[in-house]
């Protein structure tokens, strides 16, 4: 299996970019942090990030839709790295289920080397789960930009710009890193 990441600040557009790529036909899994957050604002938690159990919440959610996902190549919004960034943005240590999944990811290579970071949009709107500032996304954005370099990965630029031209790099550094038929 093939599997890639789309990562950034708050509000870059990687579910846009994701909800696009689900429509050409790939494999995508939503972000886990969104969800975690919904489901507690539904049992009437207001700021679940506030807890470090949610971290806990986070990379047990990561990694079950990691496990259930069967499509053959697949894109991710967002990986365990980027709960690794949450967690150092956050001032927490890294609790011992982010190391151990940390651990797995880098031990069974999980997700491909090329990761795809999604840059900024020159804003962050606010929404129930996404209550950052601008400037601070800018600063969560070099978080997420450390902890990947740190750990390895190449980060493909994905340049602020409409929607289609996103896709379109997105789509095209894929199919470059793609296995080639062999010549006949």
């Amino acid at each position: 299996m093939r599997r890639y990441v789309l990562t950034g600040t708050p509000g870059a557009g990687k579910t846009s970019i994701l909800r696009s790529l689900h429509k050409l036909g790939y494999g995508v899994v939503e972000e886990a942090a969104t969800a975690v957050i919904a489901r507690a604002q539904a049992q009437g938690e207001g700021q679940p990030w506030t807890r470090p159990a949610f971290i806990d919440q986070i990379v047990a959610l990561q990694r079950r839709r990691q496990l259930e996902a069967t499509d053959s190549l697949q894109v991710f919004d967002r990986s365990p790295v980027c709960t690794l960034a949450l967690t150092t943005y956050l001032g927490w240590s890294v609790p011992p289920a982010l190391a151990a999944e940390l651990e797995r990811i880098t031990f069974e290579e999980v997700y491909e080397r090329q990761v795809f970071f999604v840059r900024n949009l020159g804003f962050c709107e606010p929404t129930a789960a996404r209550r950052i500032s601008f400037q601070d996304s800018l600063a969560f954005e070099k978080i997420h930009e450390d902890s990947y370099r740190s750990l390895g990965y190449e980060l493909i630029d994905i340049p602020a710009g409409d929607l289609a031209h996103r896709v379109a790099t997105v789509t095209a550094t894929i199919a470059g890193a793609l296995p080639r038929p062999p010549a006949e």
